[in-house]
């Protein structure tokens, strides 16, 4: 049986105390596109660093291509997974160009400057993002959704079998949110596995064939999107009833109104 991208066992995680997931058991298959979803502070951005070999699980073990996380030398584990995080900073004048070449260095050995290929990948994974015209701008210059654009390309120009996105649509207009929604879905079909951390379900829903559910309070659901994106779990997990309509072939979610109002939490004003 060919060794699963990631393979989680008995994991737990926890910050300032407060138990995020308890005793998950997950698998992520090559071809797999998986998308996670829960309420704000319900752990999907600290498992996406565990995972990511950021952070120590608190308990229980993470593998990645059969081999513990920890046992991953750094330069090996960069070209067995990319991660992209849900905030950037930058402090400094890099070009576009250079941001994105950053991310072949994994790749250089002995090598100090990067070669033909390198610049090659950078310069198609631009170009994928359609930002290959902004190269050689300062990456302080850009819009928010032009940054995320080329933090997606230097995703890409890493080219690892593994991808783990924290927001990828963060910023990004909907056409662009839509291309690098199809854009996974077809690296996944060509055999390569992706983790998705989003909010948007109708995105989530179109472009992934798994999903994880965290409740934030320790329990989860995994499976297939049929199994888990359903309206009870999906209503459950995020606090709101979510209905889920058939539109011709689609589904479409959207949220829907309580039943009374004593489902809903009213918003104090700060004073």
């Amino acid at each position: 049986m060919t060794q699963p991208m990631i393979l989680i066992q008995d994991l737990t995680l926890r910050v300032d105390g407060r138990l995020l997931v308890a005793h998950l058991d997950w698998r992520v298959n090559a071809g797999e596109s998986w998308c996670v979803i829960g309420p704000n502070g319900a752990g999907k951005s600290t498992l996406l660093r565990t995972v990511a070999g950021l952070r120590a699980p608190d308990g229980g073990q993470v593998a990645l291509a059969g081999k513990p996380i920890a046992d991953w030398p750094l330069p090996a584990l960069a070209r067995e997974r990319a991660y992209l995080a849900q905030a950037r900073g930058d402090a400094f004048a890099y070009r576009v160009i250079e941001t994105v070449l950053m991310a072949r260095h994994p790749y250089h050995a002995d090598r100090y400057w990067e070669g033909s290929d390198d610049h090659a990948a950078a310069e198609a994974a631009l170009r994928t993002l359609d930002v290959l015209h902004l190269a050689e701008r300062d990456v302080r210059t850009l819009s928010g959704g032009e940054r995320q654009r080329v933090a997606i390309a230097a995703l890409l120009a890493q080219d690892t079998p593994l991808l783990l996105l924290d927001e990828p649509a963060n910023a990004l207009d909907l056409a662009h949110q839509v291309a690098v929604t199809e854009l996974m879905a077809k690296l996944c079909r060509e055999g390569r596995a992706v983790v998705s951390v989003g909010h948007d379900l109708n995105l989530a829903w179109s472009g992934a064939t798994h999903a994880l559910l965290l409740n934030g309070d320790g329990s989860w659901h995994a499976g297939t999107t049929a199994q888990v994106m359903r309206p009870d779990l999906l209503s459950a997990c995020l606090g709101h009833p979510i209905a889920a309509i058939a539109h011709g072939a689609r589904t479409v979610f959207l949220p829907d109104a309580p039943e009374s109002n004593a489902a809903i939490t009213p918003i104090r004003n700060i004073p």
